[in-house]
């Protein structure tokens, strides 16, 4: 089964006062890059969330947002003393300043030092554990996308693969036909620049023919043309990281193409080649987001 490089996961977790939000999104890429947003109070755990996905996923561009929320509110405490010597302080400089009133209470816990939030909390094992089952529920819903997307991808280049193995067998059919044409167009020019004065033996002009015909000859391009759809078939069913392997043998029946094209000029070959690539063009921008 083909894997796409397109898709998306998201997933939540709940336990005891922490809420935790996992987003994955994944795009093409030649290689795997990761770049998840994690808290600082997960800070630790960064190593461990890279092994998770990179066991899962060996190409694509990874982006991800890990949020960490307290519903139920982090114990906080006060320091009354650290609030006193505020308190003192700034009374008494209201009064060397000759101001009026003196610091209200909300003044006062704004102020550095005088109420602090604990975190440990959220270090603990159980949170650490709510946080990697998270990230791997959401890799869960990427992958599984990513397989979706990947059926869609492999239905449509069987689509275009077929259509090209239609074209191989057409100009294979039509190659006999062209050396005729090459044969009677040869004669007539012969006919026509001698104008009567000279007879060309038929064995010279079987010779002449044999040679534009070895020219145009394109049954070696047209095994090879085969024997790399087979390939490309073999590895779609095969399945697995195979993007970087599509992706040559695509460019390589591009070229064979090409050299088709270059090498015999039939109205109809050309036709069928411009076809051809046009089918080997949808191929290979699916298969530029093939895992």
């Amino acid at each position: 089964m083909l894997r796409s490089m397109t898709g998306f996961g998201a997933a939540s977790g709940e336990s005891q006062g922490l809420a935790i939000q996992v987003e994955l999104r994944s795009v093409n890429h030649r290689y795997l890059q990761l770049k998840v947003r994690i808290p600082s109070e997960f800070g630790a755990l960064e190593q461990k969330i890279d092994a998770l996905v990179r066991k899962r996923l060996e190409r694509g561009s990874v982006t991800g947002a890990i949020s960490v929320t307290h519903p139920g509110g982090r114990k906080a405490t006060v320091d009354v003393e650290a609030a006193e010597r505020y308190e003192r302080i700034l009374s008494k400089l209201s009064k060397d300043l000759k101001l009026e009133g003196r610091p209200d209470l909300k003044s006062l816990l704004g102020l550095p030092g005088v109420i602090s939030v604990d975190a440990s909390a959220t270090h603990g094992q159980k949170e650490t554990k709510l946080l990697l089952v998270t990230v791997q529920e959401a890799l869960d819903g990427l992958c599984e996308m990513r397989a979706r997307e990947g059926v869609s991808l492999e239905k449509d280049l069987r689509v275009h693969m077929a259509a090209l193995q239609k074209l191989v067998v057409k100009i294979e059919k039509r190659m006999p036909q062209v050396v005729k044409q090459v044969q009677a167009s040869l004669h007539k020019r012969v006919e026509s620049l001698l104008e009567g004065r000279a007879e060309v033996k038929d064995s010279d002009l079987a010779r002449e023919v044999a040679l534009i015909a070895d020219r145009g000859d394109v049954a070696e391009e047209l095994a090879r043309l085969s024997s790399h759809i087979e390939q490309i078939d073999t590895r779609i069913t095969k399945g697995g990281a195979i993007g970087k392997q599509l992706d040559f043998l695509v460019q390589e029946l591009l070229r064979e193409l090409n050299t088709i094209g270059s090498k015999c000029s039939d109205t109809k070959v050309a036709h069928w080649v411009i076809e051809g690539k046009t089918a080997v063009e949808r191929m290979r921008e699916q298969v530029q987001n093939v895992e």
